[in-house]
C-alpha cells in the first residue's frame, strides 16, 4: 500500500468531511443559530460540494497512481545518455536501469578557457549597462533595440558613476590573466585572439575610466572591434567539443552495443538561452539511431542548473515513456489526440485553437490560421515522431 502523502490525506479528508456534512444536514439537519433545521438551498449546496468532492477524487487517485508508476519506471529506464549543459562543455552520465554507470567531462579545457576570454565584453556590459542613458539609442541600433527593455535595463541611468569601482576590479582580474597568458600553452592561433581581446578591453576600460562616463556608442565599437577574436575563440571551442563528445560517444556506442544502442534515449538538460539548437545535441543527434532522433533526443529546459541532473531526466523520461505507450491505449480511436500525448502538445490545445478561430472573438491571426489547418498539416506540428523527415546514416 502506498505511503499516504499530505495531498491525498487532505483529498480524504475533505471529501469526508463533506460527505458527513451531508449526511448530518439530510438525515437530521445541522441547527442554525436561530434554532432552525437547513433550507432547501443550503442542503443542496453541500450535496453539490460533495459530489464534486468526489468528482475530483477521481483525479487524485489518477495522479496518485501515475507518480507511483513513474517513480517504478525510473528504475527501469536504460540505456541512457544524460548531459548536463554546463560551463565546461557538458557533464556526461551514461545511464542503465536508472542507475549511473559512468560519468565524463569529455571536453578538452581549451572549450572553457576560450569562452572564458570570449566573455570579456559581456562582463563590461554586465557591470555598466544600468548606467547607460535610457533615452538614447544610435541611429544604426535603433530598427533593433527595444526602448523598452533599454528603459529596463538602464535602471540606475548616466549621472551616477558607482560602476566605476567594480569595472577596476574588473580590469584588475583582466591584466592578470593577460600577464600570464602565455603560461595558459594555448594553441597560437588561440592565445592571439586572446590576447588581442585582453588588450583591447584594458584600453577601453582605461578610456572609459578616465572620461567617467559609459556610453551605447564607445562600447559598441570596443566590441565591434574584438568581435573577430572573439569569433576565433568560438571556433576552438566548438572544435575541441566536437572533438570530445564524439570520441566518447564512440566509446560508449561500442560498450552499449548497436541491439541496445539503437534504442538509446538522450535528455540535455539546459537554460533557455542555449535550449534551442544546444551544442550538445546538434554534435549527439549524429550518433544517434537516425529513425528515432526525432522522439528520443530530448531537450530539457531548466529554470536553473539542476542540483541532480539525473534524477531530473529520468523523472521527465519516465513520464514521456509511460506516455508513449498511454497515448496508443487510451486514444486508440484518435491517432491525433494519441500524437498530442506523446509530444510537447497539450491535449486540449486543438480544441481552444479551433474554438478561437470559430468565435474570432480575441482569437488573433495565429488562431485563426490554426482552425484552417488541415488534419496532415496538425499531425505535422503535434507529432515528429510520426511525421520526421528521412533520416540520414548515423556516423560510424
Amino acid at each position: 500500500m502506498p505511503t499516504p502523502t499530505r495531498r491525498t490525506v487532505l483529498a480524504a479528508t475533505a471529501a469526508t468531511a463533506a460527505a458527513a456534512a451531508l449526511s448530518d444536514l439530510a438525515a437530521t439537519g445541522t441547527a442554525h443559530a436561530d434554532g432552525g433545521t437547513p433550507d432547501t438551498s443550503t442542503v443542496e449546496a453541500a450535496r453539490k460540494k460533495a459530489a464534486r468532492d468526489n468528482i475530483r477524487a477521481v483525479d487524485t487517485g489518477m495522479r496518485n497512481n501515475y507518480d507511483i508508476m513513474r517513480g517504478n519506471l525510473s528504475r527501469h529506464l536504460g540505456p541512457v545518455i544524460v548531459v548536463n549543459n554546463d560551463m565546461v562543455g557538458g557533464t556526461y552520465y551514461l545511464v542503465n536501469d536508472g542507475k549511473v554507470l559512468e560519468t565524463v567531462k569529455p571536453v578538452d579545457e581549451v572549450f572553457e578557457l576560450a569562452k572564458s576570454i570570449a566573455h570579456t565584453p559581456l562582463g563590461i556590459y554586465s557591470i555598466c549597462a544600468p548606467y547607460l542613458d535610457p533615452t538614447y539609442i544610435p541611429p544604426a541600433q535603433a530598427a533593433y533595440t527595444d526602448p523598452h527593455d533599454l528603459a529596463m535595463v538602464a535602471f540606475t541611468g548616466p549621472k551616477d558613476t558607482s560602476w566605476i569601482t567594480p569595472l577596476q576590479a574588473f580590469s584588475s582580474t583582466l591584466d592578470t590573466a593577460r600577464k600570464t597568458l602565455a603560461d595558459a600553452k594555448l594553441p597560437a592561433e588561440l592565445r592571439d585572439s586572446c590576447a588581442f581581446i585582453l588588450d583591447r578591453a584594458h584600453t577601453y576600460i582605461a578610456d572609459t575610466i578616465t572620461r567617467r562616463e559609459f556610453d551605447m556608442k564607445s562600447f559598441e565599437d570596443f566590441s565591434g572591434a574584438v568581435y573577430p577574436s572573439i569569433r576565433t575563440n568560438m571556433y576552438w571551442s566548438s572544435k575541441v567539443q566536437i572533438q570530445g563528445v564524439s570520441d566518447l560517444m564512440t566509446r560508449w556506442r561500442k560498450q552499449v552495443g548497436d541491439d541496445a544502442w539503437s534504442g538509446l534515449y538522450v535528455v540535455v538538460l539546459s537554460l533557455w538561452t542555449t535550449y534551442e539548437l544546444n551544442q550538445n545535441s546538434i554534435i549527439i543527434r549524429n550518433f544517434m539511431n537516425q529513425d528515432k532522433v526525432g522522439s528520443h533526443l530530448i531537450d530539457l529546459m531548466t529554470a536553473q542548473s539542476a542540483a541532480d541532473p539525473v534524477a531530473v531526466s529520468l523523472d521527465n523520461l519516465a513520464r514521456i515513456v509511460m506516455d508513449n505507450i498511454a497515448a496508443e491505449m487510451v486514444f486508440s480511436t484518435d491517432q491525433t489526440t494519441a500524437d498530442a500525448l506523446k509530444g510537447k502538445q497539450d491535449l486540449l490545445s486543438t480544441e481552444i485553437l479551433k474554438l478561437l478561430g470559430e468565435s474570432g472573438a480575441g482569437a488573433g491571426a495565429g488562431a485563426n490560421a490554426a482552425s484552417a489547418l488541415t488534419k496532415g498539416q496538425a499531425n505535422q506540428l503535434i507529432c515528429p515522431f510520426h511525421n520526421r523527415s528521412a533520416g540520414t546514416p548515423a556516423l560510424a
